[in-house]
C-alpha cells in the first residue's frame, strides 16, 4: 500500500506504544481525563495511586513521548477472573485512530490477564463511544456484552450525572493468553 492511500491515522497507529503506568503517568492520564471534556473527574491523587498500585490491570497509551491515553482499571476482589475497566480516555486530539480498543486488548495480552474470562465495566447511556469500545470487544473476543445492573443517578451527588449502567463481557477464552501473553 503506498501512503498516498494510507487511512489519516496510519502513521499515528504505527507510532503508539502501549506500557503499564507508573505513578509518574498519574498527571499525565489526570491532563487526558480533563481534556475529554467528558469522563468524571478524580482527584490528581487518584491518577497516581492507580500508576502506583493499579499499573498491573491499567494502561497508558503513548505517543512520542506523551501520554494521549489511559485505561484504570482492576481486579474485582470476589471475581479474580474479572478485570474491571473504571476509565478510558483518549486525548480528542487522538480520537479515531483505535487507540482505546487497542489499549483493551494490550490489558488483555499481558501475564497479569492470563485468567481474566471477564471485562465488566460502567457506562453511561449517552456514551457512544463507550458503548461502541465495550460492545465492539465482546465481538472481537468471541462472546457478548450484557447489560447486568444499574447505578443510579441517585447515588451520585449534585445535579446531572446519569445513571451508570453496568456491562459484563464474557465469558471468554483469553486468546492472548493462549500465546503465553506479552
Amino acid at each position: 500500500m503506498n501512503l498516498e492511500s494510507r487511512p489519516a491515522h496510519a502513521s499515528e497507529r504505527d507510532s503508539v506504544r502501549f506500557r503499564q503506568p507508573t505513578k509518574q503517568d498519574g498527571a499525565a492520564m489526570w491532563q487526558v481525563a480533563k481534556a475529554t471534556g467528558g469522563l468524571d473527574m478524580n482527584s490528581p491523587y487518584a491518577y497516581v495511586m492507580v500508576g502506583a498500585y493499579f499499573g498491573d490491570t491499567s494502561v497508558v497509551a503513548e505517543r512520542d513521548g506523551a501520554v494521549v491515553g489511559f485505561i484504570s482499571g482492576f481486579t474485582i476482589p470476589e471475581h479474580p477472573d474479572t478485570l474491571f475497566v473504571w476509565q478510558v480516555g483518549v486525548h480528542p486530539d487522538h480520537h479515531g485512530a483505535g487507540i482505546a480498543t487497542r489499549m483493551l486488548m494490550a490489558l488483555l495480552q499481558r501475564p497479569s490477564a492470563a485468567d481474566k474470562r471477564y471485562i465488566e465495566t460502567t457506562v453511561t447511556p449517552s456514551n457512544a463511544a463507550s458503548l461502541g469500545l465495550f460492545n465492539g470487544a465482546a465481538r472481537r473476543l468471541g462472546t457478548v456484552c450484557e447489560e447486568s445492573g444499574r447505578f443510579g443517578r441517585e447515588l451520585f451527588p449534585g445535579e446531572g450525572h446519569e445513571e451508570e449502567i453496568v456491562f459484563r463481557i464474557g465469558p471468554f477464552n483469553n486468546p492472548f493468553a493462549q500465546q503465553g501473553g506479552q
